[in-house]
């Protein structure tokens, strides 16, 4: 299962000396508002608390919650439609898209967008997507895929987005001139807002006993997305669920300030529905499509549903000192950093993604730091187990577990615990190690490319203390 593709991707960042400064200046920058605005361990452990706890209760009634979901946003105009996998996701957005004519889109930022693989989907269907987040924008001139699951082109500086625009934007001229380079997407995108068919969002909150969808951002693209073209469709992750209303201020505090160090998003978007006779502006139809692919599968093992907590926030990754090394291109998955490394295996397979758990110091950083208390390192660890280990007797494997384990590997392990229960046989082997450790191997696959190969010692422990006692 090795992944060599991961390997090259990470020795390739790692050479890269202007991609780690872009990433080492934005994730310190955004480490040291988030502290700013945390300024009361006790104050953020209680508030940490009680979104935690809005989150496990919505993911321990997501069934009912849903089916409220879907009788109150059905009763306030907006149509819901449910979709297994990836597949079903986009071919209901493209039936969506077909039946009315349209042939261009405006999305705003969706990270389950760029899960399902939608853009490449509609492209396909000759359909024309434009990106109106700034940070999408940017990477969607560039053909790459985001780096970060808030700050998309957190990978790129002033001058190689000057490059880009002066390559793909007719008549632009090189500036590294943010508030010029911010005018210049401004200006290019306005007419793509007029003129698209149709508006797709992302949610980052649905609201279930009032049929509410909350998006927030801070450049306006999403209102516009959301507002100007007249059909809009929403689409999301079934775990995007809360229950009431007042559930979503704690999160709403928490969310921008563990993100970016910001107080509040400039924009809190809640939908409500589309269009109403006495409204003057608004989509005509409003659609939302509820995306499973897997989260069921999480939802249902007590091991791994903390999984779905997850708010998007982006606080593990800014913390995490392997992504601030590499960059989340190297990751090869849509989800990088920790977040990726626990739900990624999940997603894809232990035999697919489960390299990426190597990508880990177990530092511990990323638990310490989530807004809703995801157990990361534990859960990462956890992973890492199944990797190697079949599932016990009456427990669902996951997907692909197993996937590393190697029989004469297993045996050497079993045999180390079998003669560390055995006291006698644990000293005759020490002793028979230190008489033989000159022919201790001095290379170890990959453990000794970066470390020493451990030499037992000319005299055990126990040798020692009894020449120590003069025994």
């Amino acid at each position: 299962m090795k992944d060599r593709g991961f390997d090259r991707r990470i020795h390739e960042a790692l050479s890269d000396e202007a991609l780690r400064a872009n990433f080492r200046r934005a994730m310190g920058g955004f480490i040291e508002r988030r502290a700013l605005q945390f300024p009361d361990e006790e104050a953020l452990r209680q508030r940490r608390d009680r979104a935690a706890a809005i989150r496990a209760d919505s993911l321990g009634r997501l069934p009912e919650l849903l089916r409220l979901l879907e009788q109150r946003l059905e009763a306030n105009g907006i149509r819901v439609h449910w979709a297994e996998d990836a597949d079903e996701a986009n071919a209901c957005i493209a039936e969506l898209l077909a039946e009315r004519g349209i042939d261009k889109v405006v999305k705003g930022k969706s990270m389950v967008t760029e899960e399902i693989g939608l853009n490449e989907y509609l492209a396909g269907q000759g359909v024309q997507v434009i990106e109106s987040d700034l940070g999408e924008f940017i990477i969607q001139l560039a053909g790459e895929a985001p780096s970060h699951i808030v700050v998309p082109a957190v990978h790129k500086n002033r001058r190689q987005i000057a490059e880009l625009f002066h390559r793909h934007l007719h008549g632009v001229e090189p500036t590294e001139d943010v508030d010029e380079l911010t005018a210049i997407a401004r200006r290019e995108l306005r007419h793509h807002f007029a003129t698209a068919g149709a508006g797709i969002s992302g949610v980052n909150f649905m609201v279930a006993e009032c049929g509410t969808l909350c998006l927030i951002e801070n450049e306006g693209n999403g209102r516009m997305t959301t507002t100007l073209p007249p059909l809009h469709i929403a689409v999301t992750g079934i775990e995007k669920v809360i229950e009431r209303l007042e559930d979503l201020a704690p999160l709403l505090d928490l969310l921008p300030k563990s993100a970016t160090g910001q107080p509040i998003t400039t924009y809190v978007n809640l939908i409500n529905g589309p269009r109403r006779e006495d409204d003057l502006d608004g989509p005509r139809e409003v659609h939302l499509v509820l995306v499973d692919n897997g989260r069921s599968r999480l939802q249902a093992r007590d091991d791994f549903v903390d999984t779905l907590r997850c708010i998007r926030c982006g606080a593990c990754i800014n913390h995490c000192p392997v992504f601030v090394q590499i960059g989340g291109h190297a990751y090869g998955h849509t989800y990088p950093g920790p977040i990726g490394l626990v739900l990624e295996p999940q997603r894809c397979g232990l035999e697919e993604a489960g390299e990426l758990l190597s990508a880990c110091t177990l530092c511990g950083r990323c638990g310490e730091v989530c807004p809703v208390e995801i157990p990361l390192p534990a859960l990462i660890s956890r992973l890492r187990q199944a990797l190697v280990e079949p599932a016990a007797q009456g427990e669902a494997p996951l997907p692909g577990q197993g996937t590393l384990r190697r029989p004469m590997e297993a045996a050497l392990w079993k045999t180390w615990a079998w003669v560390h229960a055995h006291p006698r046989i644990y000293r005759g082997m020490s002793w028979l190690l230190t008489l033989l450790r000159g022919l201790a191997p001095r290379r170890l696959g990959g453990w000794t490319r970066y470390r020493s190969a451990p030499i037992p010692a000319r005299h055990s422990l126990h040798e020692r203390m009894r020449r120590r006692n003069g025994r």
